[in-house]
């Protein structure tokens, strides 16, 4: 197996774990919090699943950025970023820099204010953490769609 293939192997799994993980927590684990359980049982189970789930994904997207930039680099497509063509590479991009900063910035700087919130406001909290999801789901959804269908060839304009 040469350095392409492992990375690509590695790249999808890494962003099968992440999206599956987000879609998992977006449409389980948070209308499972928000209808079968009130207050503090609601954010308590969201908050349980959600630490477990942002260790694993501490790995998963830095293994997608990195195995992405080995691909890009050893195939030479950085041209690929300005081609109009190829928007899609520069939408997973952009979709992999949206989840870093959070996982890796604004979560770690807004964590002690959110659970004030949380433990003040849990039904507006978890409203407001479940529509988050759902527009970062619909945007990783869209993204691996028109990459895939994008990297076989299919051009969308």
């Amino acid at each position: 197996m040469d350095d392409i293939v492992l990375a690509r192997a590695l790249h999808v799994l890494a962003v099968v774990h992440w999206i599956g993980g987000l879609a998992f927590v977006t449409l389980v684990v948070l209308p499972l919090a928000r209808a079968r359980l009130v207050g503090e049982e609601a954010l308590s189970l969201f908050e349980s699943v959600e630490q477990r789930f942002s260790a694993q994904v501490r790995i998963s997207i830095p293994l997608a950025g990195a195995t992405g930039l080995w691909m890009t680099y050893r195939l030479d497509l950085w041209q690929r970023f300005i081609e109009p063509e190829f928007w899609w590479m520069t939408a997973m991009f952009g979709l992999w820099l949206v989840f870093m900063l959070m996982l890796f910035v604004i979560e770690p700087l807004a964590r002690t204010k959110f659970e004030s919130r949380a433990r003040q406001m849990p039904g507006p909290t978890l409203r407001r953490i479940s529509r988050l999801h759902e527009l970062l789901l619909a945007l990783a959804f869209l993204t691996a769609f028109w990459a895939v269908a994008g990297a076989h060839g299919f051009i969308f304009f």
